[in-house]
């Protein structure tokens, strides 16, 4: 099995642009447009916004990115796999780093809001087994049938 690697990542990159787009294609087919909180490539280049690559080899599996809400609360953005590498540990291994940084950042809470559809449950089983539970909207949300949104204290 091939070590995966996170790299920092400034979005320059052709495979990272293919992996955003179909990120968003995917988003934007499953939920309404006004369910979408998917960040475009403008939106991951902002200050409060700190993006990584997940790689095996030569190989792009998957992206994450940390938005800093406050200095004691950050959220998970832009968590995605690759269709073409998914169950290869990517998403763990990312999210793994995601909490690392951002307890290094020393946040007392991680959050994140992702699909409340049926092709979003493996997300929601990941992200449970890293222990985030179920919670009230955040920051700049609001209810949405189509979100979820979870928290863990750091």
């Amino acid at each position: 099995m091939t070590t995966l690697q996170i790299r920092p990542d400034d979005l320059s990159g052709t495979q990272v642009r293919r992996l955003l787009q179909e990120h968003l294609r995917s988003m934007r087919a499953l939920s309404p447009p006004e369910s979408v909180h998917a960040l475009d490539i403008d939106a991951l280049r902002q200050p409060d916004v700190s993006f990584w690559t997940v790689w095996s080899g030569d190989d792009l599996l998957g992206c994450g990115a940390l938005r800093e809400l406050d200095p004691s609360h950050g959220e998970i953005k832009s968590m995605r796999t690759s269709e073409a590498h998914r169950r290869r540990g990517a998403a763990r291994c990312m999210l793994t780093h995601l909490i690392a940084e951002a307890q290094a950042r020393a946040y007392a809470r991680l959050s994140l809001e992702t699909g409340a559809m049926a092709a979003f449950e493996p997300a929601q089983q990941l992200y449970r087994s890293f222990g985030f539970r179920y919670c009230a909207p955040f920051g700049d949300y609001v209810e949405d049938p189509h979100s979820v949104f979870m928290t863990r204290e750091l």
